[in-house]
């Protein structure tokens, strides 16, 4: 019988499957909703198996095939206490499963299932390295005591210079009254907003700070500079700790590179694979 793998990409927004064989021939593929720890292990799990489920069928296995089917899983919060236990529990009907980080299915992806790192930057930022059998994390410990140079930080930081143009403790700026337009000019409503804003509600000011900061909006490119050096001290210490080549990955991996110190972008390289290819080297398949 053809070996049979399925990987499993678990977010925070969305679950995806996909169904391979050895050769990389894709059999089959499902989408489900959000599968974080954070909604619920019941969720959670609900989710990944929507989605393989879908993938099986759209393949069209029987239960002989299904019981031959090497699974990966990827799931954000797989780190909250007892998460991994819980999900490892659970019956499934596959011959194996294996539970990893979001985190680092993206850097087997990234790296064809070798050793690597990524640095990711989107709404919260984070390193990560595979070398031989260590593991490493850097940062990533949630917005906002942490998550240096992501776009939560990016908003951030944006509504702390407003306020203070606004107070006239330093000049404004374009950017500065772009975002206090966003309150009506008003200081208290952003306290009103931020009793309840979210990392990813910081994060909607992000594209603002990136626009005015290229247009030269001094304030911007002062935001955005201080970003790039959180992201560039990432990169260097990943290297540092031996990773033979680095991805930059995430919503605003795009953007921010332009930003970084000559010597990082010299040392970035283009991802190999996506999430889920790195789930199926969870899973045993070689990329």
């Amino acid at each position: 019988m053809t070996a049979l793998f399925l990987g499993v990409d678990g977010g925070g927004t969305g679950c995806r499957a996909r169904l391979e064989d050895a050769k990389g021939v894709v059999l089959g593929v499902g989408i489900a909703g959000p599968a974080s720890t954070r909604f619920g292990l019941d969720a959670c799990w609900a989710s990944i198996e929507s989605a393989c489920r879908s993938a099986i069928e759209e393949a069209n296995l029987d239960a002989t095939q299904i019981a031959s089917v090497r699974v990966g899983v990827g799931v954000a919060g797989l780190g909250r206490k007892g998460a991994r236990e819980a999900l490892e529990a659970i019956p499934h009907p596959f011959a194996a499963i294996a539970f990893a980080t979001d985190a680092t299915i993206a850097c087997l992806g990234a790296h064809g299932g070798e050793d690597g790192a990524i640095v990711i930057v989107g709404t919260g930022s984070c390193g990560i390295a595979r070398v031989g059998a260590q593991a490493f994390k850097l940062g990533g410990y949630g917005f906002p005591i942490s998550d240096e140079g992501s776009g939560a930080d990016l908003g951030l930081r944006a509504i702390q210079m407003s306020l203070r143009a606004h107070d006239g403790r330093r000049a404004a700026s374009p950017l500065t009254r772009e975002i206090m337009a966003r309150f009506n000019q008003d200081p208290a409503e952003a306290v009103t907003w931020m009793d309840r804003a979210t990392a990813t509600d910081y994060a909607t000011f992000a594209p603002t700070v990136l626009r005015q900061a290229d247009l030269g909006d001094g304030v911007g490119r002062q935001i955005v500079q201080a970003a790039a050096e959180h992201i560039d001290d990432l990169v260097r210490e990943l290297f540092a700790l031996g990773a033979p080549r680095l991805t930059l990955i995430g919503g605003l991996a795009t953007p921010m590179e332009a930003w970084l110190a000559p010597d990082v972008r010299r040392r970035l390289s283009p991802p190999l694979g996506d999430a889920i290819a790195g789930a199926m080297a969870l899973a045993g398949r070689r990329l």
